[in-house]
């Protein structure tokens, strides 16, 4: 019965994040944006330059569709890249004026959403969850 518990809590936790990702998807769309194009500007804004590699790492994005999100923000002028002076061979993407612009609209609005979720929870009882998620070993 332990291993019961332990797929039930991956379902619950499933459940959270589609549903959460399920209004953060009306959310961005409305903008004109897709779910990974929000991701890659969200991760630009909060952390600055990053090569390729590193954003999609950081969105936990598969290595087909980077190319195309990235291709589609460069040219609505959200994002844009310049070479890395330490790794000529790798470009660092950034986030453009025009891009800062949207994501400071969007991701407000999409944390109020994730807040939302969370609102039951005691502040006690949300650190407690979080420092047992990362009692689970993943890696950041």
């Amino acid at each position: 019965m332990e291993n019961e518990i332990d797929l039930k809590i991956l379902i619950a936790l499933h459940r959270v994040v589609n549903a959460v990702d399920s209004k953060t998807v009306k959310l961005v769309k409305a903008y004109g944006l897709s779910l990974g194009q929000f991701a890659v500007l969200e991760a630009l804004y909060h952390k600055g330059e990053m090569t390729v590699g590193q954003v999609q790492k950081k969105i936990l994005s598969s290595t087909g569709t980077m190319p195309v999100i990235i291709k589609n923000l460069e040219k609505r002028q959200f994002i844009s890249h310049k070479e890395d002076e330490n790794d000529k061979r790798k470009r660092l993407l950034y986030i453009t004026d025009k891009g800062r612009d949207i994501i400071s609209k969007v991701f407000p609005k999409n944390k109020e959403i994730i807040i939302e979720y969370f609102k039951n929870m005691e502040i006690d009882e949300k650190k407690e969850f979080l420092r047992l998620m990362k009692s689970l070993n993943y890696k950041d």
